[in-house]
């Protein structure tokens, strides 16, 4: 791959600033249908072997999916790390066009894969594990703010809360009709869901956001999840080993599986309880137990098992 051929995008809610790695020039495109269409009739003109979008908040996902349904070699990357390279590189100025650049610079040097285009199906499934997310947030919120509200404001937020809640249940039934749809998840959920200790939530935000769930070795899947331990040596000293990155959705919905896991899952409430007596803290060994139980999990679809007590 040349520098000359990457390209980097810098994404707003109204306009994609395009910039060629290696060009002085940029361009811009209208984020919007129109926009798009004339940024996809450019891109067959100049044939890139890379273009890299930063995720930011959402407003790339139109951009990344048109792109990628057009044929072009799309990559989402992850804006902290172009940040922390600007930075490497002294650049701290920062305007649409100068991020475009970077981008296109972090690009060309890291060479991130180009992500994998979704069917339709794996787009709703996606958009709606998204949604539920953001309605546990607001539901967990509301029920804060019950808990030291005045009698004033008291049955609003009550009624605030059956209303999230009976959305939570329809969407629930949607992500439940959406994944009977594809036999493959169908048959990977019921794997998941079979752990003690791991629910339908989890399973299903497993499917929509770790499609790569039984293809990894266990070191590949815990360092993609967020789960591995790196190392903050320096000479004679050893310092804590802390996990960083990863895809932070999965490591929520795993966390919560695993404080379930503690007190249901015996292989796990076992495994945690020797963590403790051994000293570890408790946030060490539940991280350390959402390593283990992801572990487990990979195995299984890996190998088309359900949950087996003699098997983990």
């Amino acid at each position: 791959m040349t520098s000359q051929t990457v390209l980097g995008i810098d994404v707003s809610k109204r306009i994609l600033e395009v910039h060629l790695h290696g060009q002085a020039d940029s361009g811009k495109f209208g984020n919007d249908p129109d926009g798009l269409a004339s940024l996809v009739a450019y891109l067959k003109q100049i044939q890139p072997a890379l273009i890299a979008l930063e995720a930011t908040g959402g407003y790339e996902r139109r951009a990344a999916a048109t792109l990628s349904q057009a044929g072009q070699p799309v990559a989402v990357v992850n804006p902290t790390r172009v940040r922390r390279f600007a930075e490497a590189m002294g650049v701290m100025a920062k305007t649409d066009k100068i991020d475009a650049g970077i981008i296109a610079w972090y690009a060309s040097v890291a060479q991130p894969a180009p992500n994998g285009r979704l069917t339709p199906l794996e787009e709703q499934l996606g958009d709606l594990v998204e949604r539920r997310r953001q309605l546990l947030v607001e539901v967990v919120a509301e029920k804060n703010r019950r808990s030291t509200c005045s009698e004033h404001v008291r049955q609003d937020i009550e009624e605030h809360i059956d209303w999230i809640e009976a959305h939570l249940e329809r969407l629930e039934q949607q992500i439940r009709a959406c994944i009977a749809q594809n036999p493959g998840w169908q048959v990977r959920a019921e794997i998941i869901d079979s752990v003690p200790g791991v629910g339908e939530v989890t399973a299903s935000t497993m499917l929509a956001e770790l499609p790569e769930l039984g293809q990894l070795n266990r070191q590949q899947i815990a360092a993609l999840v967020g789960v591995a331990p790196f190392n903050q040596d320096s000479g004679p000293k050893r310092g804590k080993r802390r996990i960083a990155g990863g895809r932070s959705g999965i490591r929520k919905a795993l966390f919560m599986a695993t404080l379930s896991a503690t007190k249901h899952n015996t292989v796990i409430r076992t495994f945690y309880e020797r963590l403790l007596t051994s000293g570890k803290l408790k946030m060490v060994a539940l991280t350390a137990c959402m390593r283990k139980l992801l572990v487990i999990i990979n195995a299984m679809v890996r190998k088309g098992e359900k949950w087996r007590f003699t098997s983990a």
